[in-house]
């Protein structure tokens, strides 16, 4: 999820997703994982029906790339429903002099 801001590192996602009942919230954390800046997968589930799952998923990292977990989403046939967290910090850059 990297902005046009090269400061700014997206840390956080708490994002709120119908899926399947397969793949389990387990493969699902797994393939998520995967994902390059990816430290933490936490996924709850909030609710059961037939045939589908209503999950919370918690991801932190570094410059998380919300495309990126589109995309593994999509491939593992679950939605987005909300975004309902999202946490950006600031990169900063230390310059060490020499002495």
């Amino acid at each position: 999820m990297s902005d046009q801001d090269n400061n700014q590192l997206f840390v956080r996602l708490v994002l709120d997703v119908l899926k399947p009942h397969k793949p389990s919230i387990v493969e699902l954390a797994r393939a998520l994982i995967k994902i390059k800046g990816m430290t933490k997968v936490s996924i709850t589930t909030r609710e059961i029906d037939a045939e589908t799952e209503t999950v919370q998923i918690i991801i932190e990292g570094m410059d998380l790339n919300y495309q990126e977990v589109l995309k593994i989403l999509t491939q593992l046939s679950a939605s987005v429903h909300s975004i309902d967290v999202v946490e950006v910090s600031r990169k900063y850059s230390v310059k060490l002099e020499k002495t």
